[in-house]
């Protein structure tokens, strides 16, 4: 779906249209939920703190997020989904896989079908969606950003090659910041670079994950599209430019617990558990967690808990920390009243 909760802001509101909307929470450190395609020509993005969106867009209109209103489209859209496929694996309320390689409607290609689905997305709901066909699911997630917003992108098998490696690194699943950084220190910048690594090099460098690197160099992606996979986590987490004691670390968990709770809220179910994670300077990982009564319900609540976390790492004053992170796990049906939480440290 296209910038999905400013656009279904600017469907129910017909005063926000054609102007630049971003959806985040009141405050000073909130950050930006979503952004419509207005606001982004002035470089505004999700999880950017909304202080500077504001900067970059003096004009732009602030609204806070309605998720129930969100989740009951996400639902009507995952019902048009279903009409052509029961193979719908959810990424969260606005994205999805869909495998089409039999489906219910008859439709001689998978373009066809992507066709039929924008077009009932756009006349049923008054949205857009964009769309990304291709033989494998890494390629069809990129390809699905390739023409946004309201765009369609198909790879042919034969055509995987020609499209894929000049492709930058950086957008490969799973190539953050610091793998690029990684990479590019060896002088591979596309992976047509990174398809001149063999197996064993690529395994000596970056462990488990070079074997994804060696695959996905040659288009290689043989995950099934599962219906229905349960979340078991969303976190957030960040690395610090330099070191910092415990005590500094408060600034960065509010935006992260804020970046965690947003991406909380694109999931059906309901998260019970708060995870505070750490990462020391010599690289050891601390983990503290706590399942209240209730689940949070704000994201007042989350950062609080995150936060006092903190006072649960029995470390010297003097230790530095490289990293923290905010999650929410132990995710459960929102009608499963007779769940327990579950306890765990």
């Amino acid at each position: 779906m296209d910038a999905f909760y400013a656009s279904v802001e600017q469907r129910d509101d017909p005063q926000l249209r054609g102007k630049p909307v971003v959806v985040a929470w009141p405050g000073n450190r909130s950050v930006v939920c979503a952004a419509s395609y207005e606001a982004r020509r002035f470089g505004v993005r999700s999880a950017m703190p909304a202080t500077r969106a504001a900067r970059l867009c003096p004009d732009a209109v602030f609204v806070p997020p309605d998720f129930s209103r969100y989740r009951a489209v996400s639902r009507l859209a995952r019902e048009i989904f279903r009409r052509h496929t029961d193979l719908v694996e959810p990424l969260s309320l606005d994205e999805a896989y869909l495998d089409v390689s039999e489906n219910k409607t008859g439709l001689p290609t998978a373009t066809r079908v992507a066709r039929v689905i924008r077009e009932q997305i756009r006349e049923e709901l008054k949205l857009t969606a964009s769309a990304g066909v291709a033989p494998n699911k890494f390629l069809a997630k990129i390809a699905s950003d390739w023409r946004k917003p309201d765009g369609l992108f198909v790879i042919q098998p034969e055509d995987v090659d020609r499209f894929l490696l000049p492709l930058p690194v950086g957008r490969l699943p799973g190539v953050g910041k610091v793998t690029e950084e990684k990479l590019k220190n060896l002088a591979i910048q596309t992976a047509a670079d990174l398809r001149k690594l063999d197996l064993p090099a690529l395994e000596k460098r970056f462990g488990r994950y070079g074997v994804r690197l060696y695959e996905l160099a040659r288009g290689i992606d043989n995950s099934e599209v599962i219906p229905d996979r349960p979340t078991q986590s969303v976190s957030a987490e960040d690395t610090f430019e330099h070191d910092v004691p415990l005590t500094e670390t408060e600034p960065m968990i509010r935006r992260l617990a804020e970046l965690a709770w947003a991406a909380s809220r694109k999931e059906l179910r309901i998260a019970h558990t708060v995870v505070l994670k750490l990462k020391t300077s010599e690289f050891k990982i601390l983990t503290r967690s706590h399942t209240p009564c209730s689940p949070p319900s704000s994201c007042e609540e989350l950062t609080r808990i995150a936060l006092s976390l903190r006072e649960r790492v029995a470390l010297s004053p003097k230790q530095r920390f490289r990293l923290v992170g905010v999650g929410l796990s132990n995710f459960q049906d929102p009608d499963d009243a007779s769940a327990q939480p579950a306890l765990f440290e």
